[in-house]
């Protein structure tokens, strides 16, 4: 017995040079404010959003043709999917991590794994809550203008 093959195709950008009299513009350099990289979590959590639309769609079967096709375990693909378990709010808030500037990343897919077992979303807020305010603590609080300067007596 023969298993069918599946091809997937997809288009990517050219990385060949024009040659000619008008080469492209050169492209803008980042802003600060972008520079880094996306978390990984946040590239894990999209992940996941996207197979669970091709598993829905019937594009792909199921989780082990998941895993022959991204040439990882079936384990690892179904932690990637838990990721779908978590509460909407914190599946967005995973999405829009601000970008890890140096080193490793601070949420990590062994960190979150706990909060997805859990059924009660009240108990994955707050868990997340906890866990957001760990590694993304919030700005001082802003006194106003003035208050920076010392006064003399």
């Amino acid at each position: 017995m023969t298993t069918p093959t599946r091809t997937i195709t997809c288009l990517l950008p050219s990385r060949r040079q024009r040659k000619g009299p008008n080469p492209s513009p050169p492209r803008p350099s980042t802003p600060p404010s972008l520079a880094g990289r996306i978390p990984r979590i946040s590239r894990w959590m999209a992940l996941a959003l996207r197979l669970e639309q091709h598993l829905r769609q019937g594009t792909i079967g199921d989780y082990a043709s998941l895993a022959q096709l991204g040439h990882v375990s079936r384990a690892r693909i179904t932690q990637i999917m838990n990721l779908l378990l978590l509460a909407p709010d914190i599946q967005e808030a995973l999405l829009f991590l601000p970008p890890t500037r140096r080193d490793r990343d601070p949420i990590v897919l062994r960190q979150l794994q706990p909060l997805a077992a859990l059924l009660d979303w009240r108990e994955q807020r707050y868990l997340w809550q906890a866990l957001q305010q760990r590694f993304y603590p919030p700005p001082p609080p802003d006194h106003g203008a003035g208050a920076n300067h010392a006064h003399a007596p």
